[in-house]
């Protein structure tokens, strides 16, 4: 209770009206002399893939009790991906603001971050790590799949599976109603490959999580019993004073970005461990996960790079038996919250057992990484492509550029059956990156336009400076930067251009004169919007950085402050 007193000038009198108030809430002397052990209130009315929080609070508090703690719940900001305007990315720094500040300003031995939707791991961890407070992680875990017409489903891959079909013309509209209330059918994460799936499971490979926590389906009994052993190890990690920064280093983020590719992780998920090293004090290395991708073949067999789900990986043994099969590739001695190193844990584990979502070395899903960098003239400072989950003929490919200048700009026009666009070519946004949108939304899944839909192409070559949601699919670039509204060639792009991607090579060129592309740069301005006046919106476009950088806020980082874009 004597930790982060208010400043009323006199610690005793600091100390007495703390103790004055906290007793309000009913506690004893005896209760207040315990270790106490923050819990991080996550639930919101509009988070569906947080509706079991609640009862993990329960299990955690359980643990803290029966370890001797006190637990006391706490808010911070929830946000659902589905529910957050303009994108959750926006205000995924304003998590990790409150988070930092919250576990600052108030007294507790050690935290409990409880995460699930998208963005609200990564938010955890960044906050986690600038505090550097004793903090231990657990998730909500993934949803059950649902079911139509006999086939199995899960969001959001085969959300955007169907939605595409509805959009052909083969499914119809009472038809697409129905499938809505079957895609997402308990509380929890998306239970594919997706961004939440993907930090879940990077997180346990850093060493932030109990282990097996990562793949525990939300509506598992194991996920209360899960949550219980981390609140008892809270009260443990307070005692020994192990802290974040010991365990996420720059050898446990080369696990991480192992991970990443060897489970076929949302490309988010890139942005996100970037984001989190910068909070420790270094740069991710874009090389680094190139060549680490290189040599780690992608080995679940998941959606939407594979066909299983996640209970299916809780199934086959959860993370470690993905941890087994690239044995040597990662690095054993790394510390994990537990106490003992990765390599310890691995081995305390119960054997592995004969099943088929994690597939040997020698039979992959995909050889040669899920996620490879790309740079060239039109992405300077790199872009990525998930290519476990492209159609293979299109990772090398040449096509005219069919570009879109904004959001907007491709509702209006992606569907008029009138464009100008033949399956060859390639599609463009611009202006939807950290600044452009604002808040890099999940844009660069860009629909094939209807009247190709309608003929059955199912996959092209589509390119912007967005994200794209771990669940979806197809030859898509992302992250391009500088991104269009900071003034990088992407916003140079007009129709009829040439580009040239080539993932093997790890290239992607604009096929433009340099000439010309001089005199389109003299005449290039901003959007309007990417200045404000007031409130957290100037806060963003004053401080957010590009992708590589992990789109923090500059002020925020634990390295030097970059040079303005």
């Amino acid at each position: 209770m004597r930790k982060g007193l208010a400043g009323y000038g006199d610690a005793g009198f600091s100390l007495f009206l703390r103790k004055a108030f906290i007793k309000a809430m009913g506690y004893s002397d005896d209760a207040l002399d315990r270790p106490i052990i923050g819990i991080t209130n996550t639930f919101s009315g509009f988070n569906a893939c947080h509706r079991n929080v609640p009862d993990m609070i329960e299990a955690i508090k359980r643990g803290v009790m029966l370890a001797g703690g006190l637990p006391v719940e706490f808010p911070v900001i929830s946000m659902h991906e589905a529910f957050t305007h303009p994108t959750s990315m926006y205000v995924r720094n304003l998590m990790a603001m409150d988070v930092e500040e919250m576990i600052r300003a108030q007294p507790m031995d050690a935290v409990v971050l409880i995460g699930g939707c998208d963005k609200t791991v990564p938010a955890l961890l960044m906050g986690a790590a600038s505090a550097d407070v004793p903090a231990i992680l657990t998730v909500t875990g993934p949803m059950i799949t649902g079911s139509h017409k006999g086939e199995r489903l899960g969001a959001c891959t085969d959300c955007r599976r169907l939605w595409g079909q509805h959009r052909a013309g083969e499914i119809d509209a009472a038809e697409i109603e129905e499938i809505s209330g079957k895609l997402a059918p308990g509380p929890g994460t998306c239970m594919v490959m997706g961004t939440a799936s993907t930090m879940a499971l990077v997180s346990e490979a850093m060493g932030m999580m109990l282990p097996g926590g990562a793949a525990i389906p939300a509506v598992h009994a194991d996920r209360m019993r899960h949550a219980e052993a981390t609140g008892a190890r809270a009260v443990a990690i307070a005692a020994e004073d192990l802290r974040p920064r010991q365990i996420m280093t720059e050898a446990s983020m080369r696990n991480a970005l192992r991970v990443l590719q060897a489970v076929g992780g949302s490309t988010n998920g890139v942005v996100h461990l970037a984001a989190i090293a910068g909070r420790l004090g270094f740069d991710l290395d874009l090389e680094d996960l190139d060549r680490l991708g290189a040599e780690t073949p992608v080995l679940v067999d998941l959606k939407p790079s594979g066909q299983h789900y996640m209970e299916d990986l809780f199934r086959a043994g959860g993370l470690v038996t993905v941890l087994r099969e690239i044995g040597d590739l990662i690095a054993r001695d790394c510390l994990t919250v537990t106490g003992r190193s990765l390599g310890e844990e691995i081995d305390a584990q119960p054997a592995s057992w004969s099943q088929d979502t994690v597939r040997p070395l020698s039979d992959p899903i995909h050889s040669g990484g899920g996620i490879r960098l790309l740079r060239g003239n039109l992405a300077p400072n790199g872009a990525i492509i998930k290519q476990a989950a492209a159609t293979p003929a299109l990772l090398r490919h040449t096509g005219r550029a069919v570009v879109f200048t904004s959001l907007a700009d491709m509702a209006e026009r992606l569907d008029d059956p009138d464009l100008d666009v033949t399956a060859d070519d390639v599609l463009v946004l611009q202006n939807a990156g950290p600044k452009g949108a604002p808040g890099m939304p999940e844009a660069g899944y860009i629909p094939i336009p209807r009247k190709l839909a309608a003929q059955g192409v199912r996959d092209m070559v589509r390119l912007s400076d967005a994200r794209m949601s771990g669940t979806a699919f197809g030859a898509i670039v992302l992250h391009i930067s500088p991104e269009a509204a900071a003034g990088g060639p992407l916003g140079l792009v007009r129709d009829g251009d040439r580009i040239a991607l080539d993932v093997e090579a790890g290239t992607l060129s604009l096929l433009v004169e340099e000439e010309e592309l001089r005199t389109r740069r003299k005449n290039w301005t901003p959007p309007a919007h990417v200045h404000a006046e007031r409130g957290y919106a100037k806060l963003y476009f004053d401080e957010v950085l590009q992708a590589e950088d992990g789109c923090d806020f500059n002020f925020l980082r634990a390295v030097p402050r970059k040079p303005e874009a």
